[in-house]
């Protein structure tokens, strides 16, 4: 990982006593994510297959990012499942973000089970060009 931003998803044991977090902390997946920090800020790319717009929440608070899901399996009217590999349909991952991002300015896009976030380093944080004069 890079300065900009560290994975923090042990759960710790205040966040576990809430409702809101615990249904995802107690029995979730933690989905792959890469991250891809360029001059301008970071992109990360997450696994979430099976996960629509209406499944995902994308939580900003302070320096934290949280990213949690839940999948839906379509079964066709008349069929039945037999078999599956992965029976959990839960995602959870959390970050912990550098100061150096504007978390202001997320964006986010969900396509064919890859969510992409990209999080712009902060103006201060930009490298820039200093002009020098002649005298």
């Amino acid at each position: 990982m890079n300065s900009d931003i560290q994975s923090a998803d042990r759960p710790s044991r205040h966040d576990a006593g809430t409702p809101e977090n615990s249904r995802y902390e107690v029995s979730a997946l933690t989905p792959p994510v890469d991250v891809i920090e360029d001059v301008s800020g970071i992109t990360l790319y997450a696994d979430l297959p099976g996960v629509s717009r209406e499944g995902l929440n994308l939580h900003v608070e302070a320096s934290t990012l949280t990213i949690e899901a839940e999948s839906s399996l379509k079964v066709p009217d008349g069929l039945k499942i037999s078999h599956t590999e992965v029976a959990l349909g839960r995602f959870r991952r959390v970050f912990t973000l550098s100061k150096e991002l504007d978390t202001e300015k997320v964006t986010a896009e969900l396509d064919q089970g890859v969510l992409k976030l990209r999080i712009p380093k902060a103006s201060h944080a930009q490298p820039r060009r200093i002009e020098v004069k002649t005298g």
